[in-house]
């Protein structure tokens, strides 16, 4: 009987364990596999790390303490099964995907409680309270599952930059075996996804071009397009370029070996790692140093953190923009509505052509004129590149204008927010004549100014909005608190738990044309 009862508990036990570790591996990969983030992200999060209903299991140790053994593993069971019953249905916005390190991960967090389980058969062999030590080290190996995880990433942390250097090795064997690829790098604090797509609209109408997909903009996301989508026939390969700390721009630069490099804008992101707005000028700047000496540097005048650097690779640097005085190609004659906009590009040579695009807000000009400054000095007939840019779609989820039924227009820009392009996005909001409303949880990543930004876009949301939805009733303090500040009547704000809600509040207030801006919509790690 107890054989069967010990079977049983170790069933629902390592079900369970199962879960948790599923569920703590998931927020490694969120946090890039990096300890120090998942340390941090464990330290915001003790509720989700340290969960009361994971301590319940302990009450099975009090009836081996009277020598009630079947009682005990009965007990044990239970309480994991009631665990596993009531564990909440969570949808995640972005799952757990079970690539090689994954796997490899899984493989070692096994071992480990493999070896957790033989330790504790052999401790308790021959012991006078056997279960007793053969029952708290699994049930506290399962409360420290996070700890299992942190353990096993550390013990493959060697195994898997071995694996990453091979594929690195690969990639730039790749890019050396095509002498006549020209790579175009972009970078930015912002702007870079909608830009590169832009910029492979444009080129594709002469070049046979590979972009870098989706997000793939880290040294290994940009590794993996070169070893599995580039080809002998393509011509121009478009790499984006993210960075969270210093060197990351600089290191994929020197896997790619770019000609071209573009420079979008530079503004306050995460911060929780540049720590300085400074550290963010100097890591940006890594695409414009190093260019070759026959490169290109493409750079967005208008942006004052990006004049503010002193360049010091004296390459050939292209300057667009709008209000900037000496721009080698500048737009004018800007118009909006809720079809997109209008403008005029005008080329440093005089010539000039007019632009018509789906795309919505006035950044997303400065990422067309990147586009068209390329797509220009790669030789391509400005009435061309317009004819491009008349056909680009919206990139999902960065202003993407959407009209689903009944009364709501929605403006989706939930991917990503910062400081500028949210207040960008407000002003595209404010110049809707229907009924605005704003949802949004807010910014992240913004350090020690993530209070005074979110704070900030609460006062502009005050300004362009008739009715604001908030996600998170304690990720949006700053942004009620901002609100409170403009004086914006309580009435016309409304603090919503979960996406869900907001969206169902969104839906009871459209009783008139309305027009919605999705601002930002946060990973699963920051889930209340």
């Amino acid at each position: 009987m107890t054989s069967l009862l010990i079977i049983l508990f170790l069933s629902v036990w390592g079900f369970y364990t199962a879960i948790r570790i599923k569920k703590s591996t998931h927020m490694l990969q969120l946090n890039s596999y990096r300890n120090e983030r998942i340390w941090k992200w464990m330290n915001e999060h003790k509720d989700l790390v340290y969960q009361r209903k994971d301590f319940w299991p302990l009450l099975a140790i009090i009836p081996l303490i009277f020598g009630a053994e079947n009682t005990a593993l009965l007990l044990g069971t239970a309480l994991y099964g009631l665990n596993i019953y009531f564990q909440p249905k969570v949808t995640e916005k972005k799952k757990l995907v079970f690539t090689p390190r994954v796997k490899r991960l899984l493989a070692t967090i096994g071992i480990l409680y493999l070896i957790v389980a033989v330790v504790a058969a052999l401790i308790g062999a021959g012991a006078e309270v056997s279960l007793l030590w053969f029952m708290i080290p699994l049930i506290v190996s399962n409360i420290l599952a996070y700890f299992v995880m942190i353990a096993a990433n550390t013990i493959n942390w060697p195994i898997e930059s071995q694996v990453n250097q091979y594929y690195f090795n690969d990639a730039e064997k790749i890019i050396k075996s095509m002498p006549n690829l020209e790579v175009v790098g972009i970078t930015g604090s912002y702007g870079k996804t909608s830009t590169k797509h832009m910029l492979e609209t444009v080129l594709s109408s002469q070049f046979n071009v590979l972009m870098t997909p989706e997000s793939y903009n880290t040294k290994m996301g940009v590794t993996k397009t070169i070893r599995t989508m580039l080809k002998p026939y393509h011509e121009i390969f478009i790499a984006e370029m993210g960075a969270k700390q210093e060197h990351d721009i600089q290191e994929i630069c020197e896997l790619v070996h770019h000609k071209y490099g573009v420079l979008t804008a530079i503004g306050e992101q995460h911060l929780d790692t540049f720590k300085t707005l400074d550290n963010i000028k100097k890591t940006k700047y890594e695409i414009v140093e190093t260019l070759p000496h026959d490169g290109t540097a493409f750079v967005n005048k208008d942006d004052e953190n990006i004049m503010a650097y002193q360049q010091k690779n004296k390459v050939r640097t292209m300057y667009y923009g709008i209000d900037a005085e000496d721009l080698h190609y500048r737009a004018t004659d800007i118009t909006y509505s809720s079809k997109g906009t209008h403008f005029t590009v005008t080329k440093y040579d005089g010539t000039s052509v007019e632009m018509q695009t789906k795309l919505l807000g006035r950044h997303n000009i400065y990422n067309i004129l990147a586009a068209v400054a390329i797509g220009s000095e790669k030789g391509i007939p400005l009435e061309k590149i317009a004819q491009a840019v008349k056909k680009a779609q919206p990139v999902p989820h960065r202003l993407e204008l959407k009209k689903p039924n009944g009364n709501i227009t929605i403006i989706d820009d939930a991917f990503n927010s910062n400081p500028v392009g949210s207040k960008m996005a407000l002003e595209v909001l404010g110049q809707m004549p229907e009924y605005k409303i704003l949802i949004t949880p807010g910014m992240i990543e913004l350090g020690d100014r993530e209070y005074e930004l979110n704070k900030a876009l609460g006062m502009h949301a005050a300004d362009a909005c008739d009715f604001v939805i908030l996600v998170g009733k304690k990720q949006t303090i700053p942004l009620q608190d901002g609100l409170k500040e403009k004086g914006y009547p309580e009435s016309q704000y409304f603090v919503a738990r979960n996406l869900q809600e907001a969206l169902d509040k969104m839906n009871e207030l459209a009783t008139q044309k309305s027009v919605v801006l999705l601002e930002n919509d946060l990973p699963d790690t920051f889930n209340e």
